[in-house]
Parts: structure tokens; C-alpha cells; sequence
């Protein structure tokens, strides 16, 4: 017969529940999101990407960019930071390295994205009638430049049927001035046998408002052009949230 300690020993260890040793995975058995990747594909390939959110396309995306990883909690995350699909694949290297989860290498291969995604909207108007594809070119216009964190200033080049020649960018500036040469916009107008151009810059700031200094240099490439019989049709501002146009606010 034991001593009391026995018995007060015996009757706790009698009374504790058992816990079932944590399970470990077998080599056959998945990951728990490779299902939902395949789930998620599937609805990818039945309805189209319009009937995704931003953060299950912007998942399909990192599945071959991060293949050995949950990516809806990167994917969130990015979106969280930097605000829509558009603002993640525009936004820095530097600052793609800042999200948990994204590497150098990934880093690139989102701005790789962003390129190929700028490259198919300049497609969209490049050889066409630019003032009668004015939304496709306002947008290739927003994913070239409406996230840089410098000012950009560009050139669209028309020839005498408002087909877009070139798309140049002339000048890069700081974060809220870029100088800008009258005679080398015509100069290079010129070069390209160019009858018409479209001005656009961005301001890395948000607003697309056009300030005093933007108002008059246009004006200033608007006389230069016109004695040489080079009209300018537009100086179109990119902001982030949307864009001005000189002509519609009858600036110019």
C-alpha cells in the first residue's frame, strides 16, 4: 500500500487527459495550398481573370514566382501596402523587397510583368488613330508612368493621320520638376517626320492638376511647333488616381 504522494501522484496522472502526438506529414501528403492552387486555377480557367479579386489574381501570379509557399498572405500583403493590382506591379524594386515574402528575385520578375503589361497596351495603340483610341492610350499612358517616383517627360509622335510614330521619353526629372526644351521637342518631331504631338508627363505626387510652370511651357512648345506646321494636341498629366488634360480643362 502506498503513501498518500502515491496516491495523490497516481490519481493526477489518471486524470490528465492524453494528448495524441503531433502528426507529422507523410512524403505523400500535400501541402495544404497546392489544393487551393489547383481550386483557384480552375476558377481562373472557367470564368476569366474579371471574375477574380485583385488578390486571387495577383496569388496566380505568384504561384510560379513563389512555388513552394502559401502566396495568399503575400499576395494581401502587397495589397495592403501599395493599394491596387496596378500600384504593385508600378511600385520600385526597393519597396517590392519591403512586403514579407518577396525576394530579389521576385522583386524583378513583378516589374518584368509590369513591362510585358506596358508593352501589350502601347500595342493597343501604336499605328492606330490615336484620337479615336483616346482610352487605350490614356491607359498605356497610366501603367508607363503613373507610379514612377520621378518625373517623366514624353513625347507621342503622330504622323498626318494621327497614327502614333514614337513614344519617347525626352526628360527625367526629380519628384516634382523635369526641364523641358522647346527646340528639342520640335527638333526631334522633325527628326521623325512627326506632323502632330501629344505631351505627357506624370506627377509622381498624385495630383495631375497642371501647375503654372506646366501651363506655360506648354505654351511655349505650342509656338514653336506651330511655325514649323507641327500641331500639339494635348498635354495629358498622370497622377496615380487619375489623370488632366490641357485641352479638355481649355488650357491650351
Amino acid at each position: 500500500m502506498g503513501t498518500g504522494s502515491d496516491d495523490d501522484e497516481r490519481s493526477f496522472f489518471s486524470e490528465a487527459p492524453i494528448r495524441p502526438a503531433a502528426k507529422a506529414r507523410t512524403l505523400d501528403e500535400k501541402p495544404h495550398y497546392l489544393g487551393h492552387r489547383d481550386r483557384l486555377r480552375e476558377r481562373f480557367s472557367a470564368a476569366g481573370g474579371d471574375a477574380l479579386p485583385d488578390y486571387e489574381l495577383l496569388e496566380l501570379l505568384l504561384f510560379r514566382l513563389i512555388p513552394r509557399s502559401d502566396t495568399k498572405p503575400v499576395a494581401k500583403a502587397l495589397l495592403s501596402r501599395f493599394g491596387t493590382l496596378a500600384e504593385v506591379l508600378g511600385a520600385p524594386v526597393g519597396l517590392l523587397q519591403e512586403v514579407k515574402g518577396i525576394g530579389p528575385a521576385v522583386a524583378l520578375d513583378l516589374k518584368v510583368v509590369a513591362a510585358t503589361a506596358q508593352r501589350m497596351a502601347r500595342g493597343e495603340v501604336r499605328g492606330r488613330e490615336v484620337l479615336s483610341s483616346w482610352q487605350q492610350l490614356l491607359d498605356y499612358c497610366r501603367s508607363a508612368m503613373a507610379f514612377e517616383e520621378r518625373e517623366q517627360f514624353r513625347i507621342l509622335f503622330l504622323d498626318k493621320k494621327n497614327a502614333l510614330i514614337a513614344d519617347e521619353v525626352q526628360q527625367v526629372g526629380t519628384v516634382d520638376h523635369t526641364p523641358v526644351y522647346p527646340r528639342e521637342v520640335v527638333k526631334r518631331a522633325l527628326e521623325l517626320s512627326a506632323t502632330a504631338i501629344i505631351l505627357v508627363h506624370n506627377h509622381p505626387s498624385g495630383d495631375p492638376t497642371p501647375s503654372r510652370a506646366d501651363i506655360e511651357m506648354t505654351k511655349e512648345i505650342i509656338d514653336a511647333a506651330k511655325r514649323l506646321g507641327i500641331a500639339v494636341h494635348d498635354h495629358i498629366i498622370i497622377g496615380r488616381k487619375g489623370y488632366s488634360s490641357m485641352k479638355g480643362l481649355l488650357l491650351i
